[in-house]
This record gives structure tokens, C-alpha cells and sequence, in this order.
């Protein structure tokens, strides 16, 4: 009887099984476009737009074609944009080369009523200045060109390059990057943003700071020497870009920023800054 009733529940799950899988197959089928529609819902637009690229028109200062460069936005306030892998640790090398030869110590643009001696202490990195027209090996020229893309903005309106060295204990006290009238007097061209692209990796110490991202410590009697706030620790080949100024032209007050002091390592950075009129250098 064992054996009997044995075979007989070996010929009914037989059929079962079958049965099981086929539901199982039916439903999948139904309730998989569902499914795929929501998980990605997001990404339908950039699946057109693979599809449409090849016959869509584009204006003659546009491109043929489609650029794909990864990004992170880290704050809305102010607005600060990371690029991961901007470029390769080889081009991040042949720029340091290029800049060690011209390096001299960091300077200042002096608010009215400041001097050297009052400012001493609060940049004490070394720098070179180096335009795209002076690389004669194009690295520049690229690098100039794939800012002007993420950020809209024409090449033009950038500044040289400024190459920065910062070593052990050297850094930049918060600032801004924008020229405030009330402090500066009159200003004929204003920094409406800036592009860090970290050219070295810093073992501690060195990070980018804003110690008034969101609106904070801003009503708390801040120390402009303290490192605090959103940071971001340099990484080789990675890229750094955010707004001085707010969409209405007014400086944004949350974008001040510094540089921690360097703890260990050395810190390279290529920083250009972008102008709301076109440069001539």
C-alpha cells in the first residue's frame, strides 16, 4: 500500500509541477511590463534619446553627437556639482609637470583696507598660472573644452588655468570666489563659477570645504580659519565645479569655501574660474 500510494503522488506531482510553472511562466509575462515601465520609469527618456540621436538635428555651434560624463549634485546650496573620473591620473601627472617649473607662492586679490601683511597666513599654497594656448601638448585645451560642456558656459569666459600645490600644514582660509562691490569697489568682471579639478590624491587633510552649505553657521559667529561644513576629500582625476552666483546675478553667500590645511601628502588642483564676460589673456 506504501509503495501504491507512493507512485500515485509521484503521478499527480507531475502535472502539478507543470501546472505550477505555467502560472508562474503566464504571470511573468502579464506583470513583467509593468514592472520594467516602473523600475525605469526615469531612464525612458534617455533610452529615446540613444534611439533618436542618429537622425536629430542640432544647430551649427551644437555636435553630432552625445556626451555621457557621470555627476553628482552634493548640494543645492550653493550649487556644487562632482564629476568622478573628470580625467585619467595620466593627464592629471603631465599638468603637474608642466606647472612645477613656474610654481610661486600663492597671492591675494586684496579687499580696500587690506594689504600683504594683514592677509599673511591666509593662503599659503604655491601656484602657477598656465592659459590652454600656452600647452603646446593639447591636455589643456581638452580639459577647458569638457568644462565649457558641464558647465554651458563658453570657454571663453574662463581664466588660466591657476595649478596649486598645497603641502603639508598649507591651505586657504574661507572665501569667496565673487567679487562683492562693497568690498572690491568696482567690479568690471564678475566669477560666477569655478571648476576644481584635483590632480592628486592627499593621504589626510586637504579637503574642499563649505562651512555655509545650507544655510548653516551662518548666524553663529564663524571662524574663517576653522574647517567645517560639507568637505570634499580630493580624489586623483575627479572634478569639482560650483556657483558664486545666484541665477538673479546676486553673489550667493552660502558658496564660501576654503581649503583644509593639508595633514599628510601634497595637494594638486586645477582650478579655473569662469567669468560672466569673455577673458582676454
Amino acid at each position: 500500500m506504501k509503495g501504491k500510494a507512493q507512485r500515485s503522488r509521484v503521478k499527480l506531482g507531475v502535472p502539478l509541477l507543470i501546472i505550477v510553472c505555467s502560472l508562474f511562466f503566464f504571470a511573468g509575462l502579464f506583470l513583467s511590463p509593468l514592472l520594467f515601465h516602473f523600475h525605469d520609469f526615469g531612464d525612458v527618456g534617455h533610452r529615446r534619446l540613444l534611439q533618436d540621436s542618429a537622425s536629430r538635428e542640432f544647430g551649427k555651434s551644437g555636435e553630432p553627437f552625445l556626451h555621457s560624463i557621470p555627476f553628482q549634485i552634493l548640494s543645492w546650496r550653493p550649487r556644487i556639482v562632482y564629476f568622478p573620473n573628470f580625467t585619467t591620473y595620466h593627464v592629471c601627472e603631465k599638468i603637474i609637470e608642466m606647472a612645477k617649473p613656474k610654481l610661486e607662492p600663492s597671492k591675494l586679490a586684496l579687499r580696500e583696507g587690506e594689504s600683504a601683511e594683514s592677509t599673511k597666513g591666509t593662503r599659503t599654497s604655491s601656484g602657477a598660472f598656465i592659459s590652454a594656448s600656452e600647452d603646446k601638448s593639447g591636455i589643456l585645451d581638452f580639459i577647458e573644452k569638457k568644462i565649457a560642456k558641464v558647465t554651458m558656459i563658453p570657454r571663453s569666459h574662463g581664466e588660466a588655468f591657476n595649478i596649486l600645490r598645497y603641502e603639508v600644514r598649507q591651505k586657504y582660509d574661507s572665501h569667496y570666489d565673487a567679487f562683492d562691490p562693497a568690498e572690491y569697489g568696482n567690479v568690471q568682471t564678475q566669477r560666477i563659477a569655478s571648476f576644481l579639478l584635483y590632480l592628486s590624491n592627499v593621504e589626510a587633510g586637504g579637503e574642499s570645504m563649505f562651512p555655509f552649505e545650507d544655510g548653516l553657521n551662518m548666524d553663529s559667529g564663524y571662524d574663517y580659519k576653522q574647517c567645517i561644513g560639507l568637505k570634499v576629500k580630493p580624489r586623483q582625476g575627479d572634478g569639482l565645479l560650483f556657483y558664486s552666483v545666484l541665477p538673479d546675478g546676486n553673489i550667493d553667500k552660502t558658496s564660501l569655501h576654503g581649503s583644509c590645511p593639508v595633514i599628510e601628502g601634497e595637494k594638486w588642483v586645477a582650478t579655473k574660474w569662469i567669468n560672466d564676460k569673455k577673458q582676454y589673456y
